[in-house]
């Protein structure tokens, strides 16, 4: 699943818990440390490339630099 790599990759420094939900009718929800980022049912459909990881680093992680390994 690239969003969690994508995410995991680059902040795992900062992230405590991430959260992944898929289940019938098409659920694919991404939370992060409680926080909702995506949800596919309430925005009508699919997260584009990059989308969910854009929206972590503007609402969760703004100024953090990239994990470097």
């Amino acid at each position: 699943m690239r969003t969690v790599d994508d995410l995991l990759h680059d902040y795992q420094h900062v992230i405590d818990e991430l959260t992944v939900i898929t289940a019938s009718g098409g659920v694919f929800d991404v939370e992060v440390d409680g926080e909702l980022l995506f949800s596919k049912k309430a925005e009508g459909r699919h997260a584009d490339d990059g989308e969910v990881l854009a929206r972590f680093r503007e609402q969760i992680v703004p100024g953090v630099a990239v994990y470097e390994r």
